[in-house]
């Protein structure tokens, strides 16, 4: 299940696990003008922990899901 919405500065999308079987803490992505970010709560503190992208980063890792083992470098126009 995933839930988005629209606020001022951001899209936020949060992932929520469920099912049977160990679940893990729900993953929140925030898309802001120049980078994304992605929050998800430790499991033993409580404390988030994040994680911060360039957009750069976000289009290798969209490109690198179908892409077999290897080194690549995009370019772009």
């Amino acid at each position: 299940m995933f839930t988005i919405e629209h606020e001022f500065d951001a899209t936020v999308i949060t992932l929520v696990d469920e099912g049977p079987g160990h679940l893990q803490e729900d993953v929140t992505i925030a898309a802001f003008d120049d980078c994304i970010t992605i929050e998800q709560p430790d499991p033993l503190t409580g404390a988030p922990l994040r994680l911060t992208l360039s957009l750069a980063q976000v289009a290798d890792l969209a490109a690198a899901l179908d892409l077999p083992e290897g080194s690549y470098r995009l370019t772009r126009g």
